[in-house]
């Protein structure tokens, strides 16, 4: 069984209220907002862990949650596409209440002031976090990195894993060992200065210092500044600082952008991706969930009550993608495989899968599970490069990650009216065909071209260059 992604933290229910705006209240000098429609969402490491879920793999929130409304409609939220591993909150489960008249915030109301004092986790959450291929930390600062049992987990997730700390100005330090902490511009001022740092001055020099002199004063391999609309910059030891641009974006909602941040650093590490790589992958993750609407846009998502999957993506989600081919009457195809290295077969299989329906989808082997199918020197090519590339092509309209050894589970959650295979799997079993088969939808063999193939590309150019 494919080893979890584990996000620990406090959750929180996060309700927007929006309307529209006219007139003034008659007795107060505010706005009256009417026609207001109100959009629910998970907030905090409930959100962090529905972003890090997009991807396809699997995802176990450990939290703490009261035995109340506001948990109930979160348990609601998260159960279809994740594990809530959950303990007592003592209190009120956090609820933030943003109204927004004409797209700009009117107030903010936070009710709900439950923390997570020391008590019982149960076993659930101890398994969870010892077998996590990666543990995301995300901190608000409500308790659970404060309880007495979870520190201790974390601390021997950290000699296992990587663990990625988000962190937040009420919150815990990190555990040492920490693989990644990702505070933003002013959380990594504040920190620092709380920590005896006497760095001034702002901009990329002093963050680098900031990030470097943290790094060294809790035992932390790297630093990740997040700097909004410039990226984020990473800072590794001794090391030059490596700074992941954000690609120019028209303003808009950012709340939760921290958190797709966060989560897609934290997948590319639990792939075995380099800080490097999970850092620019997280900056772009971020600035399309921004793009996309961000937390706003997730709202939007819970409202129509269609299956959720917000985690942002380069260009359309496989979950935009098919809802938006669902809607309006189409027909959703789709491929899967290793792609390590594209070729003509590939492009050919792509072409003529689109052509059966009005959107295609490809399913990507993460290198973990390529590893399984083809041995320890593959893939040549990280899945963060396998997707980007794909998503480039004409003909595919989104390309996913998934980290089991077949499609299937994820097939189980996309449900494709057509699942597009190669000839070359002519009599050969497919393990995947009865799930697809199950829910009503059709298995399909395209022709492929004769002498492609990525183990043959291999052998072909094995020793150029030595």
């Amino acid at each position: 069984m494919t080893a979890p992604l584990v996000v620990v933290g406090d959750s929180l229910l996060d309700i927007d209220v929006v309307g529209s705006s006219s007139r003034l209240c008659p007795d107060a000098p505010v706005p009256v907002v009417e026609q207001a429609e109100e959009r629910a969402r998970p907030g905090g490491a409930a959100l962090a862990a529905l972003l890090a879920a997009a991807g396809g793999r699997e995802v176990v929130l450990v939290t703490a949650l009261a035995d109340d409304e506001p948990a109930r409609r979160l348990r609601a939220m998260l159960e279809p596409h994740l594990e809530v591993a959950a303990f007592h909150l003592h209190g009120g489960t956090p609820c933030k209440l943003r109204v927004q008249a004409e797209g700009q915030p009117v107030v903010r109301i936070d009710i709900g002031e439950g923390r997570a004092l020391d008590g019982p986790l149960g076993p659930r959450v101890t398994e969870a976090v010892a077998a996590a291929a990666a543990v995301l930390v995300s901190d608000y600062g409500r308790g659970v990195t404060r309880h007495a049992a979870v520190r201790p987990l974390l601390q021997e997730a950290a000699g296992a894993a990587p663990v990625v700390w988000d962190p937040h100005p009420r919150g815990e330090l990190p555990v040492p060992g920490t693989h990644l902490l990702t505070p933003n511009e002013n959380e990594l001022t504040r920190l620092a200065d709380e920590n005896g740092s006497e760095i001034a001055g702002c901009g990329l020099s002093a963050a680098g210092h900031r990030g470097r002199f943290l790094a060294e004063a809790w035992g932390l391999e790297a630093v990740a500044v997040t700097l909004g609309e410039r990226g984020a910059l990473l800072c590794h030891g001794p090391a030059t600082p490596f700074l992941a641009p954000a690609e120019p974006a028209s303003p808009g909602d950012t709340c939760g952008a921290g958190d797709s941040f966060a989560a897609r650093a934290t997948q590319v590490l639990a792939e075995g991706g380099p800080l490097t790589s999970a850092v620019d992958e997280g900056v772009r993750e971020a600035s399309d969930f921004v793009g996309a609407g961000a937390a706003t846009g997730v709202a939007a998502r819970f409202a129509e009550s269609k299956p959720p999957n917000p985690g942002p993506a380069r260009g359309e989600d496989a979950w935009a993608a098919v809802d938006r081919t669902r809607r309006s009457g189409g027909t959703v195809v789709a491929t899967g495989g290793c792609f390590d290295l594209l070729h003509a077969g590939h492009v050919n299989l792509f072409h003529q899968a689109r052509r059966l329906g009005d959107c295609l989808v490809v399913c990507v082997n993460s290198d973990a599970s390529v590893r399984r199918r083809k041995g320890p020197e593959r893939p040549v090519t990280p899945a963060a490069d396998r997707v980007r590339v794909l998503r480039a092509l004409a003909d595919v309209d989104a390309a996913v990650v998934f980290d089991d050894d077949t499609p299937g589970p994820l097939l189980e959650r996309l449900r494709p009216d057509v699942w597009v295979k190669g000839a070359d799997y002519a009599g050969t079993p497919l393990p995947e065909a009865e799930v697809v088969r199950s829910y009503g939808g059709e298995v399909v063999l395209l022709p492929f071209l004769e002498g492609r193939s990525t183990t043959r590309l291999l052998s072909t150019t094995k020793g150029i260059g030595s």
